[in-house]
């Protein structure tokens, strides 16, 4: 998943709980990290980890109620804190500027707009989209000005505003023309970042910077990850990363692992490289493995790494029966992982240094593989023909896999619709498919939805927000 400014240019060339499932008790997920928000709902991916699963039940498998947000921007970051309120990341669709709204996904109120809204200074292409709430419900983010943010909520005689609390500036460390592209807390608290010219780096409690800088030539172009041992994990065009602080404080490489990152980039994907947000995940504590989708032409590969030592586990095939690339982080729960195909989809914008798509363009079909990994490594369990058009999400509570599909011919058009889907993890089947409104304008082009209190769902897209309860 990324950058907002994507999304737009994608927009602007378009526009010119019911019952829970009975299913095996998934997890674990790991340890809360103590300087995030809530477990669930405080990363677009649901945690430091980026497992893209919750312990908060969805709407499940029977009739839904969907209303809008209608707010003139494509909205990719949905986090909810502590208090009940929702606070979106969004670009508005005139000047393209990143915007912070307040929302209230319980009000009994007529929904369509936001409680207080805050624009921030414009950033690069890649930069702005990914951001996180802390453990007082501030939006953490590094805007266009290269400043880390913390911004805060509150209400003064009936109205809500958003405020700056707190800001950090990173200008000395970040050089000009780069942004910040993923940021994390470790269990310490600090930041850690990552930019898309391949800086890698942290902010203290006290507000003190360490960088250290990847090999030239490599781009960050997804978020980061952290596990509880204090391990960051950073992808790369060419290579998985897992770092540390050394005994100075100061950023250091555990391992680096090169992966297959194919001839050229391919169609339905951002970057020449893993489209992955790496994963933590794993049967004991939540994050013993580390694990991404590798780029290899013909067929890609989920490979599954151990944190700490970056020992291969396995190399397992993916989504054979549908499109063979991925721009999404895969989702990580106990000893299985989901991957879900992009490849093909119709993003009409992508950033400059992409690199021509080869092919230049390509049918999405879609498709879904389930992996688990045992002691004899991994093996595929099942895989499906999900036209998955959303980051998809499980829910540990009622056992369900979350996600919206496109709904239309493989050949993709304006007129093509989307389905809140629900399917069955332990089989990839389908167990529901409810209609949502509109085409193209609510098209969520793979964004990352949020899965809330009250069993109601948050999906970004081109225009605005979509609530389904």
């Amino acid at each position: 998943m990324r950058s907002p400014i994507v999304l737009l240019a994608a927009c602007a060339l378009a526009l010119a709980p019911a019952g829970s499932a009975q299913a095996a008790e998934w997890g674990p997920l790991a340890p809360p990290n103590p300087h995030l928000g809530p477990v669930g709902t405080s990363t677009m991916h649901g945690d430091a980890g980026s497992s893209d699963a919750t312990p908060l039940a969805g709407p499940g498998a029977g009739q839904v109620s969907v209303g809008a947000y209608p707010l003139a921007s494509a909205c990719p970051t949905l986090l909810q804190g502590a208090d009940g309120l929702v606070v979106a990341l969004c670009t508005a669709i005139v000047g393209q500027k990143p915007t912070v709204h307040l929302l209230d996904p319980a009000s009994n109120s007529p929904i369509g707009t936001s409680l207080a809204a805050l624009e921030l200074a414009k950033g690069s292409l890649l930069g702005g989209v990914y951001a996180y709430l802390d453990n007082s419900d501030r939006l953490v983010a590094v805007d266009g000005d290269r400043k880390l943010l913390r911004i805060g909520h509150s209400r003064e005689s009936g109205r809500w505003r958003l405020t700056v609390d707190n800001s950090t500036d990173l200008a000395g460390v970040i050089p000009v023309g780069d942004n910040v592209t993923g940021l994390v807390p470790d269990w310490s608290g600090n930041v850690w970042f990552a930019t898309g010219k391949g800086v890698v780096g942290l902010v203290t409690p006290t507000g003190v910077a360490a960088t250290l800088g990847l090999p030239a030539g490599e781009q960050v172009a997804n978020s980061i990850s952290a596990a509880p041992s204090g391990r960051i994990a950073v992808a790369t065009t060419h290579a998985l990363y897992e770092l540390r602080t050394d005994p100075s404080g100061r950023p250091e490489i555990l391992w680096r692992a090169a992966y297959a990152r194919g001839s050229a980039r391919k169609p339905g994907q951002l970057s020449w490289g893993t489209g992955s947000t790496p994963t933590y995940f794993g049967p004991e504590t939540g994050a013993e493995y580390l694990t991404i989708v590798d780029n290899a032409d013909d067929q890609v590969r989920a490979l599954v790494y151990r944190s700490g030592g970056g020992e291969l586990v396995c190399s397992q095939p993916v989504l054979t029966k549908g499109g063979a690339g991925s721009e999404n982080s895969p989702i990580g729960i106990g000893r299985s992982l989901f991957v879900a195909s992009t490849y093909g989809y119709p993003y009409p914008a992508v950033p400059a240094d992409a690199g021509p798509a080869v092919p230049a363009s390509a049918p999405f079909t879609g498709g879904m593989t389930r992996v688990d990994v045992d002691e004899n490594g991994c093996r595929t369990v099942w895989e499906n023909t999900v036209r998955s058009a959303a980051v998809p999400h499980l829910s540990t509570a009622d056992g369900n896999l979350y996600t919206v599909s496109r709904v239309g011919l493989n050949i993709t058009t304006p007129l093509d619709g989307y389905a809140f889907t629900v399917l069955d993890p332990e089989t990839g089947a389908v167990r529901s498919n409810r209609p949502l409104p509109g085409t193209i304008v609510d098209d969520p082009l793979q964004m990352s939805p949020l899965i809330s209190t009250g069993g109601r769902v948050l999906q970004g897209t081109i225009t605005g927000i979509l609530r389904i309860s």
